[in-house]
This record gives C-alpha cells, structure tokens and sequence, in this order.
C-alpha cells in the first residue's frame, strides 16, 4: 500500500492534529515505510508457526517466598520525621 500526503492529511484530520507541510512529508515517507514493512511481513508463510504474544519466550520470575527479619513498628516510627501515636503522620493533601 502507498501512503501518500493526502492520507496523510486526511488522517490527520482525524485525529484533530495541525501539520506543518514539513511534517506531512515526514509522515508521509515514515508511514510508507513502516507500510512495506508490513506488506514483507504480510508475504511469510507463517501456516506453520504457532500465535504468540511475546516475541521471545517468557519464563516465570517469581521466586519463593523467604522469611527475612524485617522493621519493628518501634524502630520505622523513629526514623520518622514526624509520627503520631503508632502512626506515620504526613501532610494533608486534599483540602
């Protein structure tokens, strides 16, 4: 398929977006590209090539879960600036 500058405006017009005339003969040579592109990966035989939704296979990164020592409510609440009662206390952002 071939993109020339009136697709390129009238997608433009579209999507509610001003073009410069430098712009639309960007566009116009970068979608042109990307369409052929397109039409390569359209000539493949991919009949014997099973759908995926990565490019590369994924492998699970969770790991297990492991006990560790963490803070004591004590010892977090004193490195805080401000704190009150057992609680972290922080600015009021809404009004």
């Amino acid at each position: 398929m071939k993109i020339d500058k009136k697709t390129v405006e009238y997608i433009a017009n579209l999507a509610r977006l001003a073009l410069t005339e430098k712009e639309k003969e960007s566009f116009t040579g970068q979608l042109d590209k990307i369409l052929n592109y397109i039409d390569k990966l359209n000539a493949l035989d991919t009949s014997n090539i099973e759908p995926t939704f990565h490019a590369v296979p994924l492998k699970n990164v969770f790991r297990d879960d492991e006990v560790k020592p963490s803070l004591t409510q004590e010892r977090a609440l004193a490195m805080a600036p401000e704190k009150d009662r057992n609680y972290f206390k922080v600015p009021r952002i809404i009004e």
